[in-house]
């Protein structure tokens, strides 16, 4: 037993290690997604091995130290996101509620293949959000969410057959609205400007990158790159301003922490509690792929995970209301000249990779899409 106990441990160490490596490969970036469960098992077989009534010899005490190792740093990865920590975005007092200043979200990852369109749609009209943005939607799901559309007025369909579709629907206005495949003619992301009732417009970024799998791309190299240039353009840009979709990358990630700090937007999950939206059929494998980013005026309302759909992703629902007073007391996270190497390091091998592989698509595609 004490053997088996050991072996377990080493594997956690050995996990922990792997995610440090600093490559691409999507067998190295896999270690970054199941940090959760690695510190779950980590923790058991910790427990065990220092109660354990056998024998201390050498070889347990070095692999009870290295995992005691593990454990801390997989808790440095995950803790900022439980109640202990410092919340990164502010609770909207009941007293500073302004709905004309709000906005509401709802980020739902369909999986192409599922039928059970109707427990989205039920979603949707009991939430009533200002925003849906639906991904993996082909032109069947375009179909058959037709039926909120008199509810929408401003609508962005771009049906695929490639999971990567996506659709957005708005209540509210949108101004200069563009779909863009930024690497890859296959990954489209829709680009625009919302309006809330105050009149105060809002930039509005929808992702939907590959993920690094041995079934997508073999690396995280456009993925990482994609998020790291929308964050390179949003940290120039003095507006109001919202990134949201599935990233696909989990919050946790150094490439999701590196956008943070270049664009300078927040995570409202840090301090609060995890959206794990992911898988939604296995509740002990589940990590964070779909995010709600924004800038430092907005402040949160309410956030949360809603319910199965049929998909194996749950949708997230978030209201923001924007604000001054938000502005003030927020602070973006601090970018360093190292932050700002790595980030164009990984454009530039983004944009080298996208070139080789001839997935750029031409400014005549783009501007044909363009509405």
């Amino acid at each position: 037993m004490i053997l088996l106990l050991e072996i377990f441990a080493v594997l956690v160490i050995w996990l922990t290690f792997w995610s440090l490596i600093p490559r691409d490969e999507w067998w190295i970036r896999g270690a970054d997604f199941p940090r959760l469960q690695i510190l779950t098992i980590g923790f058991i077989v910790l427990g065990f091995l220092l109660f354990w009534d056998a024998p201390w010899n050498l070889s347990r005490e070095l692999i009870v130290f290295g995992l005691i190792a593990a454990i801390a740093y997989q808790l440095k990865m995950v803790l900022p996101y439980t109640f202990i920590w410092k919340k990164q975005v502010k609770q909207v007092k009941t007293e500073q509620l302004d709905p004309d200043k709000q906005i509401s979200l709802l980020v739902s990852n369909v999986l192409t293949p599922n039928d059970q369109y109707h427990l989205l749609i039920e979603q949707i009209q009991k939430l009533k959000p200002d925003l849906v943005l639906t991904l993996e939607t082909d032109q069947t799901w375009q179909n058959e969410l037709s039926v909120i559309e008199p509810d929408y007025p401003y609508r962005v369909p771009v049906p695929l057959d490639n999971l990567y579709g996506m659709h957005l629907y708005s209540r509210l206005e949108l101004k200069d609205t563009e779909v863009k495949f930024i690497l890859s003619n296959e990954i489209p992301s829709i680009h625009s400007t919302v309006i809330l009732p105050s009149g105060i417009p809002v930039q509005l970024y929808c992702l939907h990158p590959k993920p690094p799998s041995p079934t997508e791309a073999k690396d995280s190299t456009l993925r990482d790159a994609e998020l790291l240039i929308v964050g390179d353009q949003i940290k120039d840009l003095d507006e109001s301003c919202i990134v949201m979709g599935d990233l696909n990358d989990v919050a946790w990630s150094r490439t999701t922490r590196l956008f943070q700090r270049i664009s300078g937007l927040l995570d409202p999950r840090v301090g609060r509690h995890f959206i794990n939206t992911f898988h939604a059929d296995y509740p002990l494998l589940r990590w964070s792929l779909d995010h709600v980013f924004h800038s430092t005026d907005f402040a949160l309302v309410k956030m949360q995970r809603l319910a199965h759909v049929g998909s194996d992703h749950f949708p997230v629902y978030v209201v923001l209301q924007t604000g001054r007073i938000f502005e003030q007391i927020q602070e973006e996270l601090p970018e360093t000249q190292d932050d700002h190497e790595d980030a164009q390091q990984a454009i530039q091998e983004g944009i080298s990779k996208a070139e080789t592989e001839e997935k750029i698509v031409t400014d005549e595609i783009a501007q044909a899409y363009k509405s």
